[in-house]
């Protein structure tokens, strides 16, 4: 029986963390993960920064879901001062929070099969992830941090929505004809990830797992439908759930989750009310507390704020999916080969970034 680290510095993982995991011969027995690495203390500055310099700070919280977390922020004010959102705010809103979904599934497809060693795919990924990048771009004026949200509404309009529906549509077509064909029937992803870090329906919900992980596993779960924020009630789609639990089925489930989310785009841009996108001055924020929560490309992220009153909030308090879905790695791993361990934590698309904050 032997100890081996992986991390927290490894060229397998994108962030700093690490597992440390005991194994008997090439079977992993025991994992343990030790976060803290990337640690910034964004919580401790947006409690020294007043609204709007915090919305900056919040959207560096992670790369990847910047306007996740911004649209959280604004959100948490908004419920806190009865800030009414104009509608065609609200649905500029969801083709951004859905664009970024695209963004990050295709992101985590690239690297899930550079892992596999796929490397055709894996630049077919990044490929559509390049076009969703320059859809984004074309609509905020940024690749990535889009500084699209504010109380009250958004920054930028939708100027040009056909050029969004095409860029769309041909994303959703290339998606279909290229990535989801040979993710779902190339023997080679079969082969490495299908049986591999099982992640059984009691453990995921026994461990508070949410999102693709979450889906994968069987367990029904979705903020957008369970509880619709912004223009989400008044959209139809469907949420991808598979019952297999395993390496494969959280590859399946986020390449589904791509098309849904080009089938949102579609709909919220021909549905798209015509009016403002903001309200008035920035309003003064009452004395009060708000939690709200959204489904972000990872799972369901939780805000918490409170106002004393003030132009700087009393208090930030930020729960990430990674948080919630990086304790089931150790289940995943038990009774797994070591060379699969580099995989089975990539499936749960962790972010330490916005983990550690």
């Amino acid at each position: 029986m032997s100890k081996i680290p992986l991390g927290p510095f490894h060229p397998a993982l994108e962030e700093p963390y690490k597992i440390e995991v005991t194994c008997t011969g090439e079977t992993i027995s025991d994992a343990e993960i030790t976060v803290g690495f990337n640690f910034r203390g964004i919580e401790w500055l947006a409690e020294r920064k007043n609204y709007t310099q915090g919305i900056a700070l919040l959207e560096r919280v992670c790369g990847i879901c910047s306007n996740v977390h911004t649209m959280m922020f604004c959100r948490a004010v908004e419920s806190i001062g009865e800030i009414e959102v104009p509608e065609r705010a609200k649905y500029i809103r969801v083709v951004m929070a859905e664009a970024e979904r695209l963004h990050s599934h295709l992101l985590w497809a690239g690297v899930a099969c550079n892992l596999i060693g796929f490397e055709t795919l894996f630049m077919t990924c990044f490929s559509l992830r390049e076009q969703v990048m320059d859809l984004l771009e074309s609509i905020s004026g940024n690749r990535v941090n889009y500084a699209m949200n504010r109380p009250g509404g958004v920054n930028r309009d939708i100027t040009d929505p056909a050029s969004v529906l095409a860029a769309v549509r041909a994303i959703a077509d290339a998606t279909a004809k290229q990535l989801i064909p040979i993710m779902t029937t190339d023997p080679t992803v079969r082969a490495r990830c299908a049986g591999v870090g099982i992640l059984t329906r009691e453990d995921a919900i026994a461990y508070g797992a949410v999102g693709p992980m979450a889906r994968a596993s069987g367990v029904t779960t979705d903020i957008r439908k369970s509880a619709p924020y912004e223009a989400y009630g008044q959209l139809s789609f469907d949420v991808p759930v598979l019952p297999d639990g395993d390496v494969y089925a959280r590859i399946v489930v986020r390449a589904l989750e791509i098309l849904e989310s080009c089938k949102i785009i579609e709909q919220a841009i021909e549905m798209m009310p015509v009016g403002p996108i903001a309200g008035g001055l920035f309003p003064t924020v009452p004395v009060g507390e708000a939690c709200v929560r959204i489904e972000a490309p990872r799972g369901e992220v939780v805000y918490y704020m409170a106002s004393n009153g003030t132009d700087m909030p009393a208090r930030v308090r930020v729960r990430t999916p990674t948080f919630a879905n990086m304790p089931t790695a150790r289940v995943m791993a038990i009774g797994q080969g070591l060379s699969d361990l580099a995989l089975i934590q990539a499936s749960i698309d962790p972010c330490y970034s916005c983990t550690d904050r």
